[in-house]
């Protein structure tokens, strides 16, 4: 018990932050983990998704096997992706994920067996586990289980651990680790939902921005989203960044040339941020709190129910959830033909007002036009 004292020591004392969920075994684990002073600096949140449908809502889909290496990786990946979003300040974090079914109060006619994986910003890790049925009672299994998870938490977290796991002949680990592909493949993959890129070209998977955000796609970048961008962040005395969806509602994903094209217009000089949001929607519940920087033509979109097929009903819906997370539209004139169109020209439904807030025209004119700039008008 003092070496598993010992270990879960050092787990606090690492910079690591996790989310940790169990099924079937691995809650032992838990309880040593807050056993020790100092659990609030490694734990984050702890979740045990032991019902079907807790685990579907935890991974987003139904599991082809619930008890399974792919499936441990799957929740090891939600769980590092609610670490991102819930860890206070930037350490680093990782997500746990632990899956098995061991001995209970009926005979199983399958195999004993548990699977964890531990995510974190470089890799992921499994450790399979096929227990010797019938040597050990469940609490033994129960025991056996969490010291494998306590070991994938300590080596995630540059922790080589002096433990033993107590495994016999009959029992088989079997541990695999494989480096992520780089950032903007697992982008375009669909396996994260945020690549923030830095102006000095440092980039950072899933970070949590505190920021506005300027949504468009920047063929090309040009004075006007740049002028728009100072007049925001003196507005809202906030940092603006730029935001560009590799997918779109009506054309196919950007291929990653063009993505990278995109992306060297703003090196050395500010900060993108490359997202699978196509939709306003969508982009809220990725950024909540963050104020979008738009014109005046992308708001009167916002409002017309032919953007949301015909339905006024979804518009309203997608306009409501967008208040819900506590976004804002910051909305620029634009010129339309001989006139130029303001907040004033955008038919916002009744009780929606507040969601939509005005730069002035004395603030921010400017009528540089990407198509024009395109066609080399």
């Amino acid at each position: 018990m003092n070496d598993i004292q010992a270990l879960v020591q050092r787990i606090h004392d690492s910079p690591q932050q996790s989310v940790v969920a169990v099924s079937g075994a691995g809650s032992q684990a838990v309880a040593w983990l807050l056993g020790v002073a100092g659990a609030s600096r490694t734990l984050i949140e702890v979740v045990v998704p032991y019902g079907s449908r807790s685990m579907i809502d935890l991974v987003g889909h139904e599991p082809a096997q619930f008890v399974s290496a792919e499936t441990a990786r799957d929740i090891a990946s939600a769980t590092y992706h609610r670490a991102t979003r819930l860890r206070e300040g930037a350490p680093p974090v990782l997500g746990l994920g632990c899956t098995a079914t061991i001995a209970t109060d009926r005979t199983k006619r399958g195999d004993h067996r548990a699977h964890v994986a531990t995510w974190d910003d470089e890799r992921v890790s499994t450790y399979s586990l096929l227990l010797d049925k019938g040597l050990r009672d469940r609490a033994g299994e129960e025991e056996l289980v969490s010291l494998l998870v306590l070991q994938a938490l300590a080596e995630a977290c540059g922790i080589e651990p002096d433990l033993e796991l107590g495994l016999t002949d009959g029992d088989k680990l079997e541990v695999e680790r494989q480096a992520h592909p780089d950032p903007l493949s697992r982008l375009l993959s669909g396996s994260v939902r945020s690549l923030t890129v830095h102006s000095d070209g440092s980039m950072a998977v899933d970070e949590p921005v505190h920021a506005a955000l300027i949504p468009g796609s920047f063929r090309p970048l040009h004075e006007g989203h740049m002028e728009m961008a100072r007049v925001a962040a003196g507005m809202l005395g906030v940092e603006v960044f730029y935001e560009l969806s590799v997918v779109n509602v009506d054309k196919p994903p950007l291929e990653r040339a063009e993505v990278e094209r995109r992306m060297e217009q703003f090196s050395g000089t500010a900060t993108v941020v490359l997202t699978r949001a196509e939709t306003f929607h969508k982009k809220a519940a990725l950024f909540p709190g963050c104020p979008f920087v738009v014109g005046w033509d992308t708001a009167v979109r916002l409002v017309a129910p032919r953007y949301y097929g015909d339905d006024e009903t979804a518009m309203l819906t997608a306009l409501a959830e967008i208040w819900a997370h506590s976004n804002r539209f910051i909305v620029a004139g634009r010129k339309d033909g001989d006139i130029f169109r303001t907040l004033a020209d955008v038919p916002v439904p009744g009780g929606f007002t507040p969601l939509f807030r005005e730069i002035p025209e004395a603030a921010f004119r400017n009528d540089i036009s990407s198509t024009e700039l395109r066609s080399g008008a």
